[in-house]
């Protein structure tokens, strides 16, 4: 099952979604400029093997809810996340004010 939900955060709609996969699910919020993930998603990829995305995302190990993903410090942050103000160690909350 794919489960997408609106969050208001910063006076801002940003796009939650959560995809249920057997034993684990793929948890996501998503702002107009990057994103935050559950664990499943590969900082060192980004960074590595597709630099010229320029892809900001950030990700925070785990979580399993939107909420805990809101709250949990960030393990890993894209270059691309970092270069709009995003530092490892910040909430997911507080990374997408800058996403």
């Amino acid at each position: 099952m794919i489960k997408l939900e609106p969050v208001e955060l910063h006076n801002k709609l940003y796009t939650a979604i959560v995809v249920e996969l057997p034993e684990t699910s793929l948890t996501i919020v998503t702002g107009k400029k990057g994103y935050i993930m559950c664990g499943a998603l590969d900082i060192d990829i980004l960074n590595k093997k597709w630099p010229n995305r320029k892809m900001p995302a950030a990700r925070a190990l785990g979580v399993q809810t939107i909420d805990e993903l809101l709250e949990a410090p960030l393990a890993d942050v894209s270059k691309a996340a970092e270069a709009l103000g995003v530092k490892k160690g910040m909430t997911g909350k507080e990374a997408l004010y800058y996403m």
